[in-house]
């Protein structure tokens, strides 16, 4: 037949952008999965968040589809039979659609990029990570604060191709090997402050590479910083362990164990939401991974 033939429909409506993109991506894949080019893919997809807008909209449709292409494999033609093979290869190929992807395979929390902390950690797949965590971490939460849920301006992607020309890429790799080390470690033996530590730190060194490239890229906005603000004071007046993070948006995640979660939660809902879009916010919380519908 030769290429691929897909149609897709997000949130009922057709939507050219996300089927252009899609396509691309599994046309990629066709060396891997030759059977593709025998199908008509009819994908529906939709979002229980805003997409676009830096909260790694595009890790759950390609992690999706990924699962979705070795499942295909395996009915067809009985291979993937080991679980955890059939999960490094869905990790494999939804890196290929969006680095963060990868993570997205596997329940609670993934760990992607070869670290000498983790045996069998790779650059290529993530690998599960659960079984390593203390027990405080099992119950963490994560709340997302909409500070805006429009598309935002520059795409991750474009994000991600102005580090091989930043001034500070071979700083900001060391310190991120640092960190990822620190960061296993602290998860290990339950180190909340330290987690949070490093958490605030890569979220803020991120940012300050992305508006310190050039052309420059501004994607924080005032509200952002005022939340971070107002989460670091009520972290130092109440000392609860609550810390945030960014993703490459405007949009802040507040995490925080289960222990700390009405008090948190009420300062959120009280305090927090009156910067956030029309008081938009997610109460959410480490998941039991993908689920084959």
């Amino acid at each position: 037949m030769g290429g691929v033939s897909l149609s897709l429909l997000f949130d009922g409506e057709k939507k050219d952008s996300f089927e252009v993109r899609t396509k691309s991506y599994v046309e990629k894949l066709i060396t891997i999965f030759p059977f593709i080019e025998q199908i008509h893919f009819d994908i529906r997809t939709r979002n229980s968040f805003p997409h676009s807008s830096g909260i790694a909209s595009s890790a759950s449709g390609m992690s999706a589809l990924a699962l979705c292409l070795c499942s295909l494999e395996h009915e067809l033609f009985d291979t993937l039979d080991s679980d955890d093979l059939f999960r490094r290869k869905a990790s494999f190929v939804a890196r290929l659609g969006s680095g963060s992807a990868c993570r997205s395979i596997y329940a609670e929390v993934a760990l992607w990029g070869r670290t000498g902390s983790a045996e069998d950690s790779s650059d290529q797949y993530a690998i599960p990570f659960k079984e390593h965590l203390h027990e405080s971490i099992s119950n963490f939460r994560d709340a997302i604060l909409i500070v805006n849920s429009k598309p935002k301006t520059t795409s991750s992607s474009s994000g991600h191709s102005m580090m091989e020309t930043h001034p500070f890429a071979t700083t900001r790799y060391e310190s991120a090997r640092k960190n990822l080390h620190q960061l296993i470690e602290a998860l290990r033996i339950g180190d909340l402050m330290r987690i949070g530590q490093v958490c605030e730190h890569e979220a803020l060194t991120l940012h300050a590479l992305l508006m310190s490239s050039q052309p420059s890229i501004l994607l924080i906005e005032p509200n952002t910083i005022k939340i971070l603000q107002l989460i670091q004071e009520f972290r130092k007046t109440t000392n609860n362990p609550v810390f945030f993070t960014i993703d490459a948006g405007p949009n802040v995640h507040v995490l925080y164990p289960h222990h700390v979660a009405v008090e948190v939660e009420s300062f959120i809902q009280d305090v927090l939401s009156v910067y956030c879009e029309d008081g938009a916010w997610i109460n959410d919380q480490i998941g039991p991974g993908p689920i084959q519908m």
